[in-house]
């Protein structure tokens, strides 16, 4: 199978989507001639022109209420806020409006809009642009929260966001984007909702997402040198979550691990580690593990910006910790 980049693999779902539904276009901030911040838009105007793919203005209000209006009469937007930093000045609309509206018309106006961005840290950005902020976005009912770690995934997952009749938040990680890995050619869709073993294990679960599941593989082989086979489940979609591949893999392993890049006061992790306990305690061995990013400001020196978020040391001894 042929192998091509996270960039890439996302570039191609956004290419057969806008072909195969007349009603798909693209709308954010330099996304049309530049071709979007990290490329993943490059040549789409081209070949499409403005009616498909729409630059705006820097304003992230009026992108998301674009989508939302879109969306309520009859198109499929996928609109790009530049970092998910920025995502808390549309925040009111997406949380106020676009996961409420299908609900509150009882089924009778659908909501049909992507939202894409791109979080984490990695490049030395600083704290304005390398936050990791989808535990604002899990608390929000009527919202679904999409973060895939692999080209494979990011295309399935992309083009079964966008089909999709409600809002999804679909999270790129900014570290990912050179990444390869194998892609079909043909046509092919990932549910949501649907977590997937990336590495199978008797001794331990680690539980991860987005690019920490890179960091949790390593961490994976290395452990497995020392005698100690962990399982790797990547959730791909934080809401909805795939709690029965998680509860399938507790019980053969007895001891669970998460590992997260967001801040671990309130992060991804407490609220994943309290369903554990609620619907897996009895088959637990040891107390569910956390290992997650700093409760600081995202620095801009490199070498504090790693001591912020974890490292493939951290999920090592966190595992030994909890089997020796």
């Amino acid at each position: 199978m042929r192998e091509i980049t996270y960039r890439q693999a996302l570039n191609e779902a956004l290419k057969e989507e806008i072909e195969r539904d007349q009603t798909v276009f693209l709308a954010g901030e330099d996304i049309a001639i530049y071709g979007g911040a990290y490329g993943v838009t490059a040549d789409l105007w081209h070949k499409y022109g403005d009616d498909r793919i729409k630059d705006t203005p820097i304003s992230e209000s009026a992108i998301i209420g674009i989508g939302i209006g879109a969306a309520m009469t009859g198109m499929r937007p996928v609109v790009e806020i530049m970092y998910i930093d920025f995502i808390s000045l549309g925040l009111e609309q997406i949380s106020n409006q676009a996961a409420k509206i299908r609900y509150m018309f009882g089924g009778k106006s659908r909501m049909p809009l992507t939202i894409r961005t791109e979080g984490g840290a990695g490049r030395s950005l600083g704290a304005h642009h390398s936050q990791s902020l989808e535990a604002w976005l899990l608390h929000v009912p009527g919202l679904k929260v999409v973060m895939p770690a692999t080209p494979y995934d990011a295309k399935g997952l992309l083009k079964t966001s966008i089909r999709d009749d409600n809002p999804v938040v679909f999270i790129e990680h900014k570290m990912l984007y050179n990444t390869k890995g194998p892609v079909p050619e043909e046509e092919y869709t990932i549910p949501l909702g649907a977590a997937d073993v990336k590495k199978e294990g008797k001794d331990v679960t680690i539980i991860t997402y987005s690019r920490m599941l890179i960091f949790s593989l390593e961490a994976a082989k290395i452990l497995e040198k020392e005698g100690i086979n962990a399982e790797v489940i990547d959730l791909r979609t934080l809401s909805p979550l795939d709690m029965d591949t998680i509860t399938k893999s507790i019980k053969k392993t007895n001891k669970v691990i998460i590992v997260e890049e967001d801040t671990k006061t309130s992060g991804t992790g407490a609220e994943l580690g309290m369903k554990i306990m609620e619907e897996c305690f009895d088959h637990l061995d040891a107390p569910v593990k956390r290992i997650a990013g700093a409760d600081v400001p995202m620095p801009k020196s490199s070498v504090l910006e790693k001591l912020a978020i974890p490292q493939v040391d951290d999920i090592v001894r966190g595992a030994k910790g909890i089997i020796l």
